[in-house]
């Protein structure tokens, strides 16, 4: 009696594995070309016309030992190892222990020379809180220089100033002067 169930099932099983398949092939819709695997929408002769780079990232150290990493979200190249970008990103860390990161709407890069524009934000691992129109790095002498005007925020109240240096001293020390009508409102 087994082996006859046995025998049928033999026969049976693979006539309904072909049955399945063949309504499988049946009911099968053809292919929406429109729901096919996207692709990126690009012009290549804009490409072509103006290189760029998307999320473009920097990073290196100075001579006196600070950490500078420089990322965008866009950087197109300009002749001579030069080039402009969007929405720039740069963080500065100092070997004793000094932090700033930046953020700007566009800068350019020349050189050693990282100039940031647009309204520039500093954050500072010491509290401070810095707004300014333009900001000038020389990443080789460890020098930053924002014009424009300066609205801080720091621990012992607002500062507003002309202009601000950030630099080196002879021992190593950073050292923050702020010049040009420089006033500040104490809050203890």
């Amino acid at each position: 009696m087994r082996s006859q169930v046995v025998a049928w099932l033999r026969v049976l099983l693979p006539l309904a594995a072909l049955g399945l398949l063949s309504i499988l092939f049946m009911l099968g819709r053809n292919p929406d070309p429109d729901a096919a695997i996207p692709y990126a929408d690009i012009d290549a002769e804009e490409l072509a016309r103006d290189p760029r780079m998307t999320h473009p990232e920097f990073s290196g150290v100075t001579d006196s030992g600070a950490e500078v990493t420089l990322t965008a979200d866009r950087a197109t190249p300009a002749p001579a190892e030069s080039g402009s970008a969007t929405a720039l990103r740069m963080t500065w860390r100092a070997p004793d222990g000094l932090a700033v990161d930046m953020t700007a709407p566009q800068g350019e890069v020349e050189g050693k020379q990282i100039s940031l524009t647009g309204g520039v934000r500093l954050t500072t691992s010491d509290g401070w809180a810095m707004t300014v129109p333009r900001l000038d790095t020389d990443i080789a002498a460890d020098l930053m220089t924002g014009t424009g005007g300066l609205t801080a925020f720091a621990p012992i109240g607002r500062v507003d100033a002309e202009t601000m240096r950030i630099s080196r001293d002879e021992n190593g020390e950073n050292v923050l002067n702020l010049s040009g009508d420089v006033r500040l409102l104490y809050q203890p």
